[in-house]
């Protein structure tokens, strides 16, 4: 039995299972559903079809070889073998056997494959001979993500991914229906972000009549049409627009002027002087497999941030991004605890940035470059940086101190930066290299080459830590590290004065003792007026 961190569920209680229904209003009732019908399928259905697809083949060439005739010598061929021994029935027994014995098996497993939602938990019994029971704690939720793989598309069925705080504690439902999968995540939001149940019940219940009402005018086609088309099933859900559009030309320029072509040109140089020095060109053929590597890497991030999208919710920043198989994840309030604003050298020209960050939680659902999904800005000038900023942090003020942050090259710009007797071990980066205290965040300031500026709340601050090194005691400088979750945003710096980061130390402290014990933001519902409170 695996269980998410931190869960104490009640005793499961014998209860009726009923089918999953098209209406996801109805699954945030407590009670045991099933997943979608073509979740077997979907999840190993199309490998039977494939296994099948090879035998008919194999098959269509034996009976041209019957027919016509086929070379002589050489092994016999299998198939050729069992019919000429009379061995066909036994075999199309047996292989009917088999797939019946598949089939069943997928059905069984999707009869016992089970999922519920009550107002403090979600979760899901799988398993035929071995059991499992996954259960993760609402208040613990992360982010929900829905992915729609091109298949699943097809059939109207999406992938639903809770992420929940803890190693490999996330809860997966796979797969559900599409309307079903966007209703179930706002009522899963809602009662993770405090109103009660009845009243979750009652928006729930308004959304499904609008959305039921929309499904019983159109199709099925029109509903799979409609469904290529739009990542949202439910406009209402999120903004009608991304705040930041990608662009196709600057996405094209960021892959152009990435860390991996500039991998390739130099490989490319080395396998030139290679075959120029040798003669030989034996050695392409050891580079064609990382070829076609690199080429399925940059036709992925392409196709992939072609719909790259980001909005605000009511529930948090909704992420999305695909062109045949989308994805797309809210991240609830207070649930980002690092923010990362980074510029290589290459995009320098451009005004290019990248904004990553940290989570309690990771999911399965890969990013753009497929690389794990903490990028929350593949690529975006100054004014892309702003707008996401602005959904991403609580407090506005901060956005003119990251953005002197970011381009300023050091002096008299609200950052206390390192003395100039740190240009011993910071060579160009001194005058850049600083820190800032805000009202509700720290920001540290690295780099002159490559840029990067790292932004943690308060709220989300775990611990601090002060060292200082024996070349660092001899120039009186120090290395304050403020440590969060694991993730890709490193919250460290350098040499910078020893006086300033004891000082920097205690504020720290007491800053994040103080946010910490007045954050609200994951019960984000109960301060609203006139929202229902558990």
């Amino acid at each position: 039995m695996s269980e998410a961190a931190g869960a104490t569920p009640p005793p499961v209680t014998p209860a009726p299972v009923t089918p999953a229904l098209g209406a996801a209003g109805r699954l945030a009732d407590g009670e045991w559903h099933r997943l979608h019908p073509a979740t077997p399928l979907l999840r190993g259905g199309f490998a039977l079809v494939a296994i099948l697809g090879v035998i008919l083949v194999n098959l269509r060439d034996v009976w041209i070889d019957l027919i016509i005739g086929g070379p002589d010598g050489g092994p016999p061929d299998p198939l050729v073998w069992i019919l000429e021994h009379d061995y066909a029935l036994p075999v199309l027994a047996a292989i009917a056997a088999g797939l019946i014995l598949f089939i069943l098996g997928f059905y069984v497993s999707w009869r016992m494959h089970t999922f519920r939602i009550t107002d403090e938990l979600v979760e899901v019994r799988s398993g035929i001979l071995f059991r499992t029971n996954r259960r993760g704690r609402l208040d613990r939720i992360q982010g929900i993500n829905i992915a729609r793989p091109f298949l699943a598309r097809l059939v109207g069925a999406a992938k639903l991914e809770i992420n929940v705080a803890g190693q490999d504690a996330n809860v997966q439902l796979a797969y559900l229906g599409s309307a079903a999968a966007d209703e179930l995540r706002r009522e899963i939001l809602a009662l993770a972000s405090g109103v009660r149940a009845e009243a979750s019940a009652a928006r729930g219940g308004s959304g499904l009549d609008t959305l039921d009402q929309r499904r019983s005018t159109s199709g099925f086609v029109e509903q799979r049409v409609n469904e290529l088309l739009a990542p949202e099933l439910d406009p209402d859900a999120a903004a009608p627009e991304s705040v930041v559009q990608m662009h196709l030309g600057r996405l094209l320029g960021a892959l152009l002027l990435s860390g991996t072509t500039v991998f390739l040109l130099v490989g490319a140089a080395v396998v030139a002087t290679i075959i120029t020095l040798t003669g030989e060109f034996f050695i392409l053929f050891a580079v064609v497999p990382g070829l076609i590597g690199v080429a399925s890497f940059y036709f992925t991030r392409f196709t992939r941030s072609l719909r790259y999208s980001i909005a605000a919710t009511p529930d948090g920043v909704r992420v999305g991004f695909g062109l045949l198989s989308i994805s797309n994840e809210t991240l609830p309030p207070g649930r980002i605890h690092a923010v990362s604003v980074s510029q290589p050298l290459l995009w320098r020209a451009s005004g290019w940035w990248e904004i990553r960050i940290n989570r309690a939680a990771n999911s399965s659902a890969r990013g753009a470059a497929g690389q794990a999904n903490t990028t929350l800005l593949p690529v975006g000038n100054l004014t892309d940086v702003r707008r996401v900023l602005e959904l991403v942090l609580v407090d506005p003020a901060l956005i003119e101190l990251v953005e002197r942050g970011m381009v300023s090259k050091g002096g008299d710009d609200g950052f206390v930066n390192s003395p100039r007797r740190a240009a011993v071990v910071r060579w160009f980066s001194w005058r850049r290299n600083g820190f800032a205290l805000a009202p509700s965040a720290v920001l540290l300031r690295r780099g002159a080459i490559w840029r990067e500026l790292v932004i943690v709340p308060q709220a989300r601050i775990q611990s601090i830590t002060l060292n200082q090194g024996p070349l660092a005691r001899r120039l009186r400088l120090a290395a304050l590290t403020v440590q969060t979750v694991t993730g890709p945003v490193s919250a460290r710096l350098g040499a910078i004065d020893a006086e300033s980061a004891v000082g920097l130390f205690g504020d720290v402290a007491d800053a994040a003792i103080r946010s910490a014990t007045n954050d609200t933001s994951h019960r984000w519902r109960e301060s609203r007026p006139g929202s229902a409170t558990t």
